[in-house]
């Protein structure tokens, strides 16, 4: 699950401070070393005493590449034992998760965090998961309190562990984290609003007086510069995405239907995937990857059927006018030809000062369409969300993982619990599917829901929701493969000049949906069809085949962007003939190359550096004046500066390098060092149309660039009589400098290659260090 917001999240940028990571965690234990007593830290009795008996009843056994494969009698032991692995390795990213969630951030990171927390508490995220827990199954019910036991146990066990503020967990924060992954970090820009417009929408109790937000000078330069980089940043990585392909057995050497599970995700901070594998005696046998703080794997297979997501954009967050226009009340607000009656609540926020914690008060306004949580001119803004207040996302993943067929998948999916994302499933039975997923809400087509509208018009409420039926959405289609990577779903299959003789276009009809369902500014993007062409001009894949396919390196713009180059070279040629046989070298070295990305490859650093500059150049008007030359021009110059030579192998300036999390800001720029280790990476910006995406970043006072986002969690699944799959994370499964899995997976990474994703327990022991039950140390 990947796309634009992907980097935006990774860096925290709808107005929020630096994200500062740090990792607390146990060393990890030696193979054969002897088992030790647990430390327990003084918690609630009666708590510790549960947990302790279901720890006794989970194994946790860590692969060669520290990858925790947990067995329990239940699938509640195994969302336990899972959590608990999680803490091992990254309990700093799981506590920051959970005070985010519940409106802690400032508490911890300081004043320029008080945007995230007013808008946490406007969309009521604590509340909304208090009653749903009081509402929840019983099932629902266990679930979240093995979570929060093995959360507490964690903390219980490891007394060497200080968290900033979550010293207690209690059973509903679990999905509250749900809710504040989902809408608040993820969400609430597509409803086009920046966090630190809320400051404009609410007013501070000082004592008896209502007044503005006051914020410290340093803050409020802070959050302004934080918009700016934010525009540059959505500029700069709107194009981040991820992808995923299916095709059915006729496809396969094999006669068996294969899956390509690809997120495109921050290397750094919350975005990160973790990968792991639950087995329970209940059945449950899910293998694959989830973002932290997740039970359970929200992508990857079972032994009968496996599947992926990439971000789409459906229209799930609406921004209303309210007009508050009563002569008596000014808590009264417009709508239709009468008034309905606003409410206010005051909400107390912690926040770190360096002075110590000081308690503020906020006003909070809410009407029947959301809360207020924007000022623009004179007009206040009020936002909703799909399927905000009713929840039942992670419930809706669960039995996602326990289908055994594509038909058992839709039926999963049919709630549409899930508010967001694109998925893809294949099944042992060899069907494939395509869904463009989500809670989309029916609405009236007299308003353009791009666009703030008219809170007072009555017609502007939604009409319920629209069934799952009603998505776009491709099953097994003739052509043999549907894949998604970020495009609309109008392009999931062949189409126009893709077509063979006798095919027809088997994609969703735009018209046929309406138009407010999908919003994807892109009907297509190269990613998509480098993806199609992959997946059509092969008559069958190999597992190898399609395992070295996930990797490609191919850049499809090349074809068209180095002739777009080569012309106008030649017509500056009969221009200005000194300056143009200055170029004539490096013109043929790019016209000569086969588009073929690789960590020798000089035409590739030559095209990613131009093409860069030269999107750099359009947005600013700069299109006159043989704009390709110039770009080239530019890049040339820059090479020789930094390496005394033009000719610069791609994966000399293309690194794969790991720092501590507290050592990168939300700008990208870290403390990467051109002296220290890294790897050469031959994957590139999804922008040129490539496979392997990897995203580097220049950095300050270096020549070399350094990955932050791109192929993070990558794997290739083949659904034969025993399912067999291959996985690899861009580092490695630790969050720990000290740990061996800290950067022990970064050569097959950058290589192109995989590691075994053991399933089978006989296997899963045989390449694994001695079981152990939660609270033994490693």
């Amino acid at each position: 699950m990947s796309c634009q917001t992907s980097i935006n999240r990774l860096f925290n940028v709808a107005g929020s401070a630096l994200l500062i990571l740090y990792f607390c965690l146990a060393a990890p234990r030696p193979a054969g070393a002897q088992l030790q007593s647990p430390q327990v830290r003084v918690q609630d009795s009666a708590s510790v005493a549960r947990a302790a008996q279901m720890a006794k009843t989970v194994t946790i056994y860590r692969d060669k590449y520290g990858v925790p494969h947990v067995y329990g009698p239940t699938d509640a032991a195994c969302m336990f034992g899972f959590t608990y692995a999680q803490c091992e390795d990254y309990f700093w990213q799981v506590e920051d998760g959970y005070l985010r969630a519940l409106g802690l951030a400032a508490q911890v990171h300081g004043e320029s965090e008080l945007p995230n927390d007013i808008i946490n508490r406007g969309l009521d995220i604590c509340g909304l998961a208090q009653q749903e827990f009081a509402n929840a199954t019983a099932q629902t019910r266990e679930f979240n309190q093995a979570v929060t036991d093995a959360l507490n146990y964690f903390l219980a066990t490891h007394p060497e562990v200080q968290p900033r503020a979550m010293h207690k967990f209690e059973p509903w924060h679990p999905l509250a984290l749900g809710r504040f992954l989902l809408y608040q970090s993820f969400i609430y820009q597509k409803s086009g609003l920046q966090a630190r417009e809320v400051l404009t929408a609410v007013q501070e109790i000082d004592g008896a007086e209502k007044k503005a937000v006051s914020l410290l000078p340093a803050t409020r330069q802070r959050l302004d510069e934080l918009a700016e980089m934010e525009a540059d940043y959505r500029s700069l990585t709107q194009h981040v995405g991820s992808n995923m392909w299916a095709v059915r057995p006729e496809k396969s050497t094999s006669g068996k239907a294969l899956l390509f599970i690809n997120p495109h995700q921050p290397f750094f901070g919350p975005g990160q995937w973790y990968e792991g594998h639950v087995v329970s005696g209940e059945g449950w046998n899910l293998s694959g990857a989830c973002l932290f703080g997740s039970p359970f794997p929200t992508i990857g297979y079972n032994e009968h059927l496996g599947w992926s997501h990439t971000v789409n954009q459906p229209n799930i967050a609406n921004t209303y006018t309210i007009h508050f226009d009563h002569a008596d009340d000014p808590l009264k607000y417009r709508y239709g030809n009468e008034h309905r009656q606003a409410t206010q609540e005051k909400v107390a926020i912690n926040v770190k000062t360096d002075d110590g914690q000081v308690t503020r008060q906020f006003l909070i306004t809410k009407t029947h369409h959301g809360p207020i949580v924007a000022k623009r001119g004179e007009k206040l803004l009020a936002v909703k969300f799909a399927k905000l207040d009713s929840g039942g996302a992670l419930e809706q993943w669960y039995h996602m993982g326990k289908a055994k067929t594509v038909a058992e998948f839709k039926k999963a999916m049919e709630p549409c619990n899930i508010p967001m994302f694109n998925a893809v499933a294949a099944d042992f039975q060899g069907n494939i599917f395509y869904v463009y997923g989500g809670a989309i809400p029916r609405r009236s087509l007299k308003f353009d829901w791009s666009a703030p509208v008219d809170g007072s018009d009555p017609e502007s409420e939604w009409q319920g929701f629209h069934a799952f039926e009603e998505l776009p959405q491709v099953e097994n289609p003739a052509c043999g493969f549907v894949q998604n990577c970020n495009q609309s779903p109008w392009t999931t299959t062949n189409l126009g000049k893709e077509l063979s003789v006798g095919q027809v276009d088997e994609n969703p009809k735009s018209n046929e949906f309406p138009k407010y369902m999908v919003t994807e500014k892109e009907r297509d993007n190269g990613r998509a069809r480098i993806s199609r062409r992959i997946l059509a001009s092969n008559a069958q894949f190999s597992y190898e085949d399609w395992s070295k396919y996930a990797f490609d390196t191919t850049i499809i713009e090349a074809e068209t962007r180095i002739p777009e180059l080569v012309d106008e070279w030649q017509k500056l040629l009969a221009k200005e003939p000194e300056r143009g046989e200055k170029l004539r070298e490096v013109v043929e070295a790019l016209r000569d190359w086969n588009g073929i990305s690789t960590i020798e490859s000089v035409p590739m650093t030559l095209t990613m550096l131009t093409f860069e500059r030269l999107m750099q150049m359009l947005p600013k008007g700069d299109i006159l004046n043989s704009p390709r030359v110039r770009a080239l021009e530019a890049t040339l110059a820059d090479l020789e500066k930094n390496f005394g030579t033009w000719k610069v192998a791609w994966g000399e300036i293309n690194r794969l390098q790991r720092i501590h999390g507290s050592q990168i800001d939300m700008t990208g720029q870290g403390q990467f060092s051109d002296s220290e280790h890294s790897l050469p990476v031959a994957g590139a910006p999804g922008p040129l149309g490539v496979v392997f995406n990897f995203y580097a970043l220049p950095q300050k006072d270096q020549k070399r660039r350094y990955g932050v986002a791109g192929h993070s969690f990558v794997g290739v699944v083949e659904f034969a009589e025993a399912v067999r799959a291959k996985t690899v994370l861009q580092f490695g499964q630790s969050g720990d400098p000290k740990s061996p899995h800290w950067f022990d997976q970064a050569e097959l990474y950058a290589s192109g290659q995989f590691k075994p994703s053991w399933y089978v327990k006989n296997d899963v022991e045989a390449n694994s260090q001695p079981g152990y039950h939660p609270g033994q140390r490693r």
